[in-house]
């Protein structure tokens, strides 16, 4: 039953998180325009495209992750999405969250990664439901699926600014 009740508060921290992350990306101070002109900046094309893209994987992963329905399949969305931070937003900028680096990003997405391995717990639908997609397989196919998405996204779409020279 403890284990039960730590996977719950797991999934508590790392699902709302990310539902309020992509939210914000809607309705945030910049809102979606704001989301987009960020995009553009990282090099993600097209950047309104995207902006609606991450948003939503954000609020559907996080949403699955809350109420642990088909925690491995968002947790492989988890993996794909703080790859793509981490690899327009937060390269180049050291470990550190506080100076930008990339910290947050390998935290939430090896959390997922976990929660792959271990599954939900007894306090989830995907208990609820029978679905027993979780242990080493799974975390690893997160993994695995989570960054060759995340790299497929970044061979077709991310074209950042050069300097002219």
């Amino acid at each position: 039953m403890d284990l039960d009740l730590g996977l719950m508060l797991v999934r508590l921290a790392l699902g709302p998180m990310l539902v309020v992350h992509g939210l914000n990306k809607v309705f945030g101070s910049g809102g979606l325009a704001g989301t987009t002109r960020w995009f553009e900046h990282l090099g993600l094309r097209p950047a309104a495209w995207h902006a609606r893209l991450a948003a939503t994987l954000e609020v559907l992963a996080g949403a699955a992750m809350t109420l642990g329905l088909l925690s491995s399949v968002a947790a492989t969305a988890y993996v794909g999405l703080m790859a793509v931070a981490l690899a327009t937003d937060h390269r180049g900028k050291g470990y550190f969250v506080f100076q930008g680096g990339f910290e947050y990003t390998i935290v939430i997405g090896m959390t997922a990664v976990a929660m792959a391995s271990l599954g939900p717990g007894r306090w989830s639908l995907d208990h609820l439901l029978g679905i027993a997609w979780v242990g080493v397989g799974w975390a690893v196919a997160a993994v695995v699926v989570g960054l060759a998405g995340a790299a497929a996204l970044m061979a077709a779409c991310y074209r950042p600014f050069r300097a002219a020279t």
